[in-house]
């Protein structure tokens, strides 16, 4: 099983956040340990195109075999080129977990109870989520006049909040596959993938800088209920 930690350098929304110091470490130092602590990861390599997230990522005992191509570290370049370009690198992988480093509280138990969720169900793919705490039948578009347009049919908006199904939306903290399905779908989502339910103070995925703030909070938090640990 390899952990692959993409991590490129050209972060717009919060730059340089990869190796910005969050709750005493780099916020990729969060993942890396993660994964290291996992027990079903063998492997913890990261790809990037940036020299200094590159010498941060073997501060913390992350592999670096490769250095990812500069087409491969755009704001468009889809994440699964990142995958495949690792497993094209590392020939041999049986399984793989990316492990995005903008998901810091992700846990080493988060990891193996995905990969433990594919045993189980004889699943090729795992990705993990969190209940949706905004269900889109309390979605709006707004005109250019400023009035509100329901994003789906009125008529399927549930009375009551209660009685609304439970929706739930991708976290981008842990996905697992079998490499040679992956290489074939192209994809971590397809109807065969299960999916690992993840609460939201585990959930945070690091885009804006308040999103930053809040990670750094709830891992000091961790951090003094484990007792510095």
């Amino acid at each position: 099983m390899l952990a692959l930690i993409p991590a490129r350098g050209g972060s717009k929304g919060v730059p340089g956040k990869n190796v910005r110091e969050v709750a005493g470490k780099p916020l990729i130092a969060w993942t890396i340990e993660a994964a290291r602590q996992a027990a079903c990861i063998d492997r913890v390599v990261v790809s990037s195109d940036d020299a200094g997230i590159l010498d941060v990522a073997r501060a913390w005992v992350a592999q670096t075999p490769f250095v990812r191509p500069a087409e491969l570290a755009r704001d468009e370049t889809p994440g699964i080129d990142v995958v495949l370009h690792a497993l094209q690198q590392l020939p041999g992988v049986t399984w793989v977990a990316l492990l995005q480093p903008t998901s810091p509280l992700r846990t080493a138990r988060d990891i193996d109870a995905a990969f433990a969720l594919c045993q189980e169900k004889g699943a090729p793919a795992c990705v993990s989520v969190t209940e949706a705490a905004t269900p889109p039948w309390w979605m709006f578009r707004m005109s250019g006049e400023g009035r509100l347009r329901s994003f789906l049919p009125e008529g399927e908006r549930p009375q009551r909040r209660q009685d609304a199904p439970l929706l739930y939306a991708l976290n981008g903290a842990v996905y697992v596959a079998r490499a040679d399905w992956l290489r074939r779908t192209r994809s971590f989502l397809t109807d065969e993938t299960v999916a690992y339910v993840m609460p939201p103070e585990r959930s945070i995925d690091i885009d804006t800088p308040l999103d930053l703030t809040i990670a750094a909070c709830l891992l000091r938090e961790r951090l003094r209920h484990d007792g510095g640990a």
